[in-house]
């Protein structure tokens, strides 16, 4: 018998709740929905890489150094996890629709703004703009997910999704030497104004309000003491951050460590980087398998210990050998962030079961953790690299263990009941 999370105040929502599952039977195919929901997160990697290769052109368009262009990434990922911040209680507050359409207008404001900038000042602004645009908006195809599922239903869709959110990171770099090679660097940003006008228009088309009104109006405060006031959807949040950390010790360590310690050639570099979303999405195939035969609760458990087992033998391999192997590298590398696939998206989905009605909160505690933890992690690494693997494996191993230890404590006793939930 599998235990149900208790949702919000031990009751369920009400009243003005049934109109939104009235208007949830409108919903597209789940095909459709996943698929558009998809496109609007992947806005992101869209936006981080798909420019990366036009850096040096930029910075020589605004007689700018290479590191002033650079600082667009990090104002970026800071704008972004602010964005989820305000967009979460925003979403639970007015709605879905509201917040996805909201956060895209801003961010096609900030791109338009990029796209006419003539300093490097006015690109850092628009690049604020843009990324909060992009943080307002994502944290709502995780909500929905909440309001038109649960339990197993919702993992899947979230591992379904997710799937489609590798491919951008594959795509972007190359999307962008393609567009580089036959327009200038605005290029790159016309197409992602035109690929945010295109999503936005096609979810304005076919998704209705999902949002799930609750009984009594809640302050922003009070959404997010609420979510992390709950014990043991903490575990799952800090689970998936903790995840998360090890894939941005990697990102940041990787070009270092495989072109400067292995000397790995610029064009081989992204093949060893591809290697491990290709590993990625093997283990999502299997978990959404897994899915239909185990809980969620028990394969986020075997991600947990998949990747505490690659980031133990990566550490123990790199700390013991004179020479670490570089095939031995890359293999504990893809072993241990492929494990992810497993943890993730089922953490997202077990997460946010707990809170019907403030999912979009929930939702951006999950993104803005999980990027806190990640830029933390990635100084971490820049702080104690000593040009060897060593620095990498450490961090990413520490990572990879706090996660599900994290999650031990957090949820060792037994589940509180719906009726005696202790945020009500």
């Amino acid at each position: 018998m599998y235990w149900s999370p208790p949702v919000e105040g031990g009751r369920r929502p009400s009243g003005d709740s049934q109109v939104a599952y009235r208007r949830m039977k409108t919903l597209p195919s789940p095909a459709l929905l996943l698929l558009l929901l998809a496109g609007l997160t992947a806005m992101t990697p869209l936006a981080i890489d798909a420019y990366l290769p036009a850096i040096p052109t930029i910075a020589g368009a605004f007689g700018a150094s290479v590191h002033d262009v650079e600082l667009t990434i990090s104002i970026y990922l800071a704008g972004y996890a602010t964005g989820q911040l305000v967009g979460g209680p925003f979403s639970d507050h007015f709605g879905r629709r509201c917040g996805i359409f909201t956060g895209l207008a801003l961010f096609i404001a900030g791109t338009v703004g990029i796209i006419l900038s003539t300093s490097i000042e006015m690109l850092w602004l628009f690049r604020v703009i843009q990324a909060l645009g992009g943080g307002i908006s994502v944290v709502n195809p995780g909500a929905i997910i909440r309001d038109i599922a649960q339990g197993a239903q919702s993992a899947r869709y979230f591992a379904h999704m997710g799937l489609i959110m590798l491919m951008a990171p594959l795509v972007a770099p190359l999307l962008g030497v393609t567009i580089l090679g036959f327009a200038g660097w605005q290029a790159i940003f016309i197409f992602l104004l035109a690929y945010a006008v295109a999503i936005g228009a096609a979810l304005y088309r076919v998704v209705p309000e999902t949002r799930l009104v609750p009984e009594k109006k809640i302050a922003t405060l009070r959404r997010y003491f609420m979510v992390l006031g709950n014990r043991y959807a903490m575990g799952y949040l800090l689970s998936t951050s903790c995840a998360s950390g090890a894939l941005f010790a990697f990102i940041t360590a990787s070009p270092s460590v495989y072109m400067g310690y292995f000397g790995v050639s610029e064009t081989f570099y992204p093949f060893l980087f591809g290697a491990n979303v290709l590993t990625l999405i093997l283990l999502n195939r299997i978990n959404v398998f897994l899915i239909r035969y185990q809980p969620v609760s028990r394969l986020i458990s075997l991600g947990q210990c998949l990747q505490v087992l690659g980031g133990l033998t990566l550490f123990l391999h790199c700390w013991l050998s004179d020479q670490p192997i570089l095939l031995v590298v890359v293999a504990l590398v893809m072993m241990t962030l492929g494990a992810q696939s497993l943890i993730m998206s089922n953490s997202n989905a077990s997460a946010i079961e707990f809170f019907p009605t403030n999912s979009g909160t929930a939702a951006a505690l999950l993104g803005a953790s999980g990027f806190i933890v990640g830029a933390f992690t990635g100084f971490l690494v820049a702080l104690t690299s000593d040009g060897t693997p060593l620095a990498m494996a450490s961090v990413m191993f520490g990572s990879a263990l706090t996660g599900p230890v994290l999650r031990f404590v957090l949820q060792r006793k037994e589940p509180i009941p719906v009726e005696r939930d202790s945020l009500s």
